[in-house]
């Protein structure tokens, strides 16, 4: 009670005095410093063992986070000199690379890769499907209705009641997470190789990010992760998102909610998410008997979101819930792209994400999830049946801090960067600029399998 306390008193002072989201935006974003750094300013948590999946360490609860180097490191022994000097987070990650070999050349640029690749995919991906929180869920209706359309209603009535009620989500308006996150890409495959990382514990990033929402559809996440930070953000018109090399960029298509925030986090969200869902079965799900609610992105937000040579074909997303509990425990969403070459045939990507949710606890009488782990595969694959590659990622999270009704937070605090390009966000232009020399096929596949999730 005592720390629950000290932490809402200096989350009260500081935003009232005006830190937001919108405070470290109106800088450089190379320069600015986190919109929590003001309010992390308590006594870091004790170290705990016993946890496989997230490094716990008291760094991002601890002193306050000096301003983020914006990029992957190019030298990460320097990491915790130079780039987050006098904080708490750069001494802990100095310590652990004092104690790893040193990196050659060659290590260092695919860690600089696979950092991109990342923070790319997994930093800020967005549902299928635009939501609005301010539109009730559907009456349960039996005539004239579907089975699989009833039936999925009634499953989110129950997960609607087991997440604390509708009477009380609708009290909340606005909340905010803070979490860890340990990313790692675990195995790449080739037509005739597979190749995992042997290393994997040691060779993942690890990190933390902040979750602030508000309604109506408003939104801003910030995700450190490897010493470089992504960032992204909705008013409620808009979706941006901000990476260290490419910039602040609008995002193709309708607005769309953070599917971070999804996963255990927004009941009321996930909820209306699956509105217009039809029940599609039952399966267990670690052992936990679940029906299956499937959603599809229709025609025209495909089309939206599509962009000269990249096309999104579909984007399918199933959401697993516990017929014991009612809570949703695993969501799986896949989608794939397709790109045209010029001269040369079309070449696909299919991106898969499996998440788990864990650890459900209630927080003002909401229960949230605590705890997850994602996988993710790439999936490339075109006219030539030996000319495939897969690519396996995986993200552990654990949930640190969760508050809602922060007073004093305002529609400020969502508002875009200040030097947001007018150009949206391409799907194909994500490619490091040290990859530009490869065939046309590779340039667009390496593009697109980062920027399909937007």
């Amino acid at each position: 009670m005592e720390r629950k306390q000290g932490f809402f008193s200096a989350l009260k002072d500081e935003v009232i005095r005006g830190l937001s989201p919108v405070r470290s935006r109106s800088k450089s974003p190379a320069r600015s410093a986190s919109p929590i750094s003001g309010l992390l300013r308590r006594r870091p948590k004790q170290l705990t063992n016993g946890d496989p999946l997230v490094a716990r360490s008291g760094s991002l609860t601890g002193e306050t986070l000096a301003p983020l180097y914006e990029g992957p490191d190019q030298d990460r022994s320097e990491l915790g000199d130079s780039k987050r000097v006098g904080s708490a987070i750069g001494q802990w990650m100095k310590g652990q690379l004092s104690r790893a070999p040193s990196m050659t050349a060659t290590m260092a640029y695919k860690h600089r890769s696979d950092l991109r690749l990342l923070l790319g995919v997994m930093g800020a991906p967005l549902a299928p499907v635009h939501v609005s929180t301010t539109d009730p869920l559907p009456h349960l209706s039996i005539k004239d209705t579907p089975i699989e359309t009833s039936s999925a209603q009634y499953i989110l009535q129950q997960y609607t009641a087991a997440s604390g009620g509708q009477k009380l989500q609708n009290t909340i308006k606005n909340a905010y997470a803070m979490g860890k996150v340990k990313m790692v890409a675990s195995e790449f495959e080739t037509a005739s190789r597979v190749v995992k990382n042997k290393h994997a514990a040691r060779a993942a990033d690890t990190g933390g990010f902040v979750l602030w929402q508000m309604n109506p559809d408003m939104w801003y996440v910030e995700l450190a992760v490897g010493g470089s930070k992504v960032h992204a953000g909705c008013n409620g018109n808009l979706v941006w998102r901000h990476t260290p090399w490419l910039g602040a960029h609008t995002a193709k298509g309708p607005v769309r909610p953070l599917r971070r925030a999804l996963q255990g986090l927004d009941p009321r969200t996930t909820a209306s998410m699956f509105t217009d869902a039809k029940c599609v079965g039952e399966k267990k799900i670690n052992g936990e008997d679940c029906f299956i609610l499937k959603i599809c992105a229709d025609p025209q937000t495909l089309k939206a979101r599509s962009e000269g040579p990249a096309e999104i074909i579909r984007h399918v997303l199933f959401g697993y819930f516990s017929q014991k509990t009612g809570l949703i425990v695993h969501m799986e969403d896949s989608h794939l792209t397709r790109i045209q070459t010029t001269g040369g045939d079309a070449v696909y990507w299919e991106t898969t994400i499996n998440s788990s949710m864990d650890d459900y606890r209630p927080v003002e009488g909401l229960m949230i999830a605590h705890s997850g782990h994602s996988v993710v595969t790439l999936f490339r694959f075109g006219e030539m049946a030996m000319s495939h590659t897969k690519t396996r990622m995986e993200e552990a999270w654990s949930i640190e801090e969760v508050a809602f009704n922060v007073p004093g937070l305002s529609i400020d605090c969502f508002i875009p960067p200040a030097d947001l390009k007018s150009t949206s966000f391409s799907e194909t232009s994500e490619l490091p600029e040290g990859e530009r020399g490869k065939s046309a096929l590779m340039v667009a596949g390496h593009r697109a399998k980062v920027a399909a999730l937007v």
